[in-house]
């Protein structure tokens, strides 16, 4: 199921170009390394980039999530058995805050996943998330996530309780800034399946796979005002940094697997303040960026507005040109497009389109209330 249609690309020249950092020095590859991460004896290996050739991404409809995800799992299940040897399984879940269901993964999502992993992993497989809030803690409560203990063998961890590793990110003057990322995420012994909900944002356009892991990733020590909240700080330079912090934490931290339920997904003041939309659709893949071209194409929203998976596919992380996207299922995606109503500042997050404006030290700075997620 392919189709003609081609996505603007953001080349890498241009996308640098359009936050204010095209010279050749940072153009010649060292820029984002330097900016990533800690100086080169103490840095985790970056993710390997995607090979050349097409991604597969599975696809599905209807409204039994458990039956749903294994039909978009199965496809990929010789890769993930291959990809699991020796490592420790983990499930990262999404829920900005703990006491929004409509934010949240849902259970009966989790649930089909575990089901399918019964015979594929024997080891305690452990749920992980690091909320936007100190006390993730509270959400697997509030969502039902703790009942799953007397059906499978789980455990569940607060990433926001655990080691960080030190990245480094930009912030609004294009100064590095220090943050510490759970150490879960850049330890090659970790197998990472990210399961989430298609979901409009107030920040980035929109939020699946990709911000699932990579705004998982900064730890929440402190409350926003003790210097502790790395997620916000990822915020700090509002809508045009948070695209290319997203992109210099993607180099390094991604999801081996990536499995979206869109079977209520939300739209409007996402990613925890917006209405549900019956949408009734699946996808799941290898390539994290595939997959999360394919919600923003789901969704109506144009691949070019999405800065950070064009940052990541012109670093050659992942495919977002819908030539390269195999589609497995019986399923048509293009017949299933709902076009979501997006974020009420959706004018805002777009100016990380334009110039970088030099009338101000803080372009587009993020509203006070802005959620971190």
């Amino acid at each position: 199921m392919k189709t003609s249609e081609k996505h603007l690309l953001v080349g890498r020249r241009n996308a640098l170009k359009m936050i204010g950092l095209g010279s050749a020095a940072m153009l010649s590859g060292g820029f984002s390394d330097i900016l990533a991460v800690e100086p080169k004896d103490t840095k985790p290996a970056p993710k390997p980039m995607l090979t050349s050739g097409n991604s597969s991404v599975a696809f599905t409809t209807g409204t039994d999530r458990q039956q749903m995800l294994y039909e978009v799992i199965k496809p990929f299940e010789a890769e993930i058995r291959k990809g699991l040897k020796g490592k420790q399984l983990i499930l990262k879940v999404n829920m900005v805050r703990t006491d929004v269901p409509l934010c949240a993964t849902h259970v009966d999502a989790l649930r089909g996943l575990l089901e399918y992993m019964k015979p594929i992993y024997n080891g305690q497989i452990i749920i992980a998330e690091s909320s936007s809030v100190v006390d993730s803690a509270a959400g697997f409560k509030n969502y039902g996530y703790l009942d799953l203990e007397k059906e499978y063998n789980v455990r569940f961890i607060d990433l926001n309780t655990t080691n960080g590793t030190p990245f480094f990110i930009i912030d609004s003057d294009l100064h590095q800034e220090k943050i510490q990322v759970a150490d879960t995420y850049v330890d090659p012994n970790n197998y990472i399946i990210s399961i989430s909900r298609l979901k409009t944002h107030n920040a980035v356009v929109m939020t699946a796979g990709v911000k699932n892991i990579v705004m998982g990733a900064p730890l929440v020590k402190t409350d926003r005002n003790a210097g502790g909240h790395y997620k916000s700080r990822m915020h700090s330079g509002g809508s045009r940094f948070l695209h290319y912090n997203m992109f210099l934490l993607g180099q390094h931290v991604r999801p081996d697997f990536t499995i979206i339920d869109g079977v209520e997904g939300m739209e409007g003041d996402g990613p925890s303040g917006g209405t549900p939309v019956d949408h009734r659709i699946a996808l799941a893949g290898e390539d994290v960026v595939a997959v999360d071209s394919m919600c923003s194409r789901l969704m109506g929203i144009p691949l070019e507005n999405v800065g950070y998976l064009n940052y990541l596919a012109a670093a050659g992380l992942g495919n977002v040109d819908r030539e390269k996207i195999d589609i497995i299922g019986r399923s048509d995606p293009d017949q299933h497009i709902i076009k979501y109503k997006l974020h009420r500042n959706i004018e805002n997050q777009l100016l990380w389109k334009g110039p970088l404006t030099t009338t101000t030290s803080t372009p587009n700075k993020p509203p006070a209330q802005q959620q971190p997620g």
